[in-house]
C-alpha cells in the first residue's frame, strides 16, 4: 500500500496551487480533483504534469468536478443524454492518459433521483468502463452518501453482476457518514477495491486520520485480508484541518500502520 492525497484538501484554492503547495509538505502520490472544464486543457494540464514530473511526483487518480452532475448527465431515462455525457467524460479519460494516470472516481446516481434501475445503471456502466479503457483508464465505483452506492446491498449486486468487472473505490468517512462500518464495505468491494479515500470521523464529522474514532489496525488488517495493494489517499474538506502543515502530521501517523504492515 501507498499513501497519497487529494488536492481537494485544500479547496478551494485553485488546482495547481494546491498541488504546489502539497508537493512543498513532500507529498509525492496524488489525486488531482479537477474542478472547471477550463483545466482539462492541454496546456494547463501540461503545467501540472511538468510540475509532477519535477519534483519526482505521480498521479494515481482524478476526481471530475462533474460528479454533481452525473445522475443527471449519465444516469437518467434520457438515453441520447447519456450518450452526450460519454463524450464529455472522454476528455475526462484522455486527461488522466495525458496525466499518465488509470483511475477516475464516479459517484454516480444520487437516490432521490433514481430514474433507471440498477441492471440499466450496471449496463451504462459496463459501457463506459469498456470506453475508458481504451484510453488505459479504470473508472472506479466510489461510494458517497445520499447516492445508490452508498448501499450494501447495490454494492453487492453490481459486485456480482460484473463478475470480477467492477471497480470501486472506498471513502471511509462516506461509508460511516451513510451508517456502514467501512471494514464491512471493503470486504463487499473485495477484489474488485481499487483506491481508498481515507480520513477519521469524530462527532459525525470529517476530520484527519488519527483526531477520531476510527480503528485504524482494525481498517488496515481488513485490507490485508481482502489483499489490496493500492494507494491510500488522504481526503478531507479544508474546514477538517487548520494549518495544511496538519496534513504532514496526518501522512506520518498513517505511516505508522504501513509500516506495521511491511514489517509483518
Amino acid at each position: 500500500m501507498r499513501l497519497g492525497i487529494s488536492t481537494g484538501c485544500l479547496y478551494p484554492m485553485h488546482t495547481e496551487k494546491s498541488l504546489q503547495a502539497l508537493l512543498r509538505e513532500g507529498f509525492r502520490r496524488f489525486e488531482i480533483f479537477f474542478n472547471t472544464y477550463s483545466e482539462l486543457e492541454c496546456d494547463y494540464v501540461d503545467r501540472l504534469r511538468a510540475m509532477l514530473s519535477d519534483s519526482g511526483a505521480a498521479v494515481v487518480s482524478i476526481h471530475p468536478f462533474l460528479s454533481p452532475f452525473e445522475s443527471y448527465l449519465l444516469f437518467s431515462s434520457y438515453e441520447r443524454r447519456f450518450s452526450d455525457g460519454l463524450m464529455m467524460y472522454e476528455r475526462l479519460f484522455s486527461t488522466a492518459a495525458r496525466l499518465g494516470c488509470d483511475k477516475i472516481v464516479l459517484h454516480g446516481m444520487r437516490c432521490d433521483f433514481s430514474s433507471i434501475n440498477t441492471d440499466e445503471y450496471i449496463r451504462r456502466f459496463r459501457i463506459m468502463s469498456e470506453r475508458a479503457r481504451q484510453y488505459g483508464v479504470v473508472i472506479l465505483q466510489e461510494n458517497v452518501k445520499g447516492f445508490v452506492s452508498s448501499r450494501h446491498d447495490f454494492l453487492r449486486n453490481m459486485s456480482g453482476q460484473m463478475q470480477g468487472d467492477a471497480a470501486f473505490l472506498l471513502d471511509v468517512k462516506q461509508s460511516v457518514i451513510s451508517g456502514n462500518d467501512p471494514c464491512e464495505t471493503a470486504l463487499i468491494m473485495g477484489s474488485g477495491l481499487r483506491h481508498v479515500h481515507i480520513s477519521d470521523i469524530s462527532d459525525d464529522r470529517c476530520v484527519l486520520p488519527g483526531k477520531g474514532g476510527l480503528d485504524f489496525g482494525r481498517f488496515f488488517d481488513t485490507l490485508n485480508a481482502i489483499g489490496y495493494d493500492g494507494d491510500i489517499i488522504i481526503e478531507v474538506y479544508r474546514s477538517s484541518f487548520g494549518r495544511i502543515s496538519e496534513l504532514k502530521e496526518a501522512q506520518i501517523f498513517l505511516n505508522k500502520y504501513l509500516s506495521k504492515e511491511e514489517t509483518k
